[in-house]
């Protein structure tokens, strides 16, 4: 953004699309009585006096503005300094304690990003190696094309910092894909514990990820043998529901310097 303050940009809006204040109040006006609310209204006087000072409208004269104008509502919100896509940066400043589910936020869908559009053949992708020297070219994607993947049947999930259920196979601070259509427990048996279904399953209050059984009508949150926690015992449909199969794990390797995860108090009820 330059230096000038938001109003410069927003008379400059008007002034591009030719239409006066008053017009703005007019159409303002058609809005407010659409949505049979009085803040969507914009006055001549109030408008005027935006343009000129350094005035913040609220969320509803902004919307206003951005209908109006034939602008991105996101578009508004970076003249007066907030880009939405910070919002996942800002999150990670302030991490919550539990386990929860993280949304997958695309606030402006014509933005791009970098993305592998060609991978080099010459190398073996069943060998471990770097990503920058698989990706022959790296491209500038949409976002609105990736929306297009399938996306629609996961969610993600966030490993609370005190939640040592899974630990050390899971650990706290870990991001978890999880696929909804996979809610039915799967009672086969299997040679390992990296084999055994994880699944992430929403409580009364909060979540919790953990290997489950069900017994007696009960879903029991099933923790590794070498964590602190205690086997959970939930009333399956009422205290506890099943929200999908972990098919996917990001986590670290090994825990931060200062953060001894032993030492927070683990999840359990």
């Amino acid at each position: 953004m330059s230096a000038s303050h938001p109003g410069d940009h927003l008379r400059k809006l008007r002034i591009n699309l030719g239409i006066t204040t008053r017009d703005v109040e007019y159409l303002s006006q058609r809005i407010a009585e659409e949505e049979n609310n009085t803040e969507f209204q914009i006055s001549n006087g109030w408008l005027t006096q935006l343009e000129n000072s350094d005035s913040v409208p609220s969320l509803f004269k902004l919307y206003s503005l951005a209908v109006i104008y034939h602008v991105k509502f996101t578009d508004l919100l970076l003249f007066f300094g907030v880009d939405l896509q910070k919002a996942s940066q800002h999150r990670a400043l302030a991490p919550l304690p539990g386990t929860h589910l993280t949304p997958l936020e695309v606030y402006d869908p014509d933005r791009t990003v970098s993305f592998p559009v060609r991978f080099d053949r010459s190398f073996d992708l069943d060998n471990t190696n770097l990503l920058t020297r698989i990706v022959e070219i790296w491209g500038e994607v949409p976002i609105a094309l990736l929306q297009q993947l399938d996306l629609r049947h996961h969610l993600y999930g966030y490993i609370g910092l005190t939640d040592l259920t899974l630990y050390p196979m899971l650990r706290p601070g870990s991001f978890v894909q999880i696929d909804r259509r996979v809610r039915k427990i799967n009672g086969s048996r299997w040679r390992t514990e990296f084999d055994r279904p994880i699944y992430f399953v929403e409580l009364r209050q909060g979540y919790a990820c953990s290997w489950c059984e069900l017994q007696d009508g009960h879903l029991l949150l099933l923790p590794h043998p070498l964590s602190p926690c205690s086997i959970r015992r939930l009333e399956y449909g009422r205290e506890a529901q099943i929200i999908g199969q972990v098919m996917a794990v990001a986590m670290r390797l090994t825990d931060p310097p200062t953060a001894d995860p032993l030492a927070r108090s683990p999840e359990q009820s």
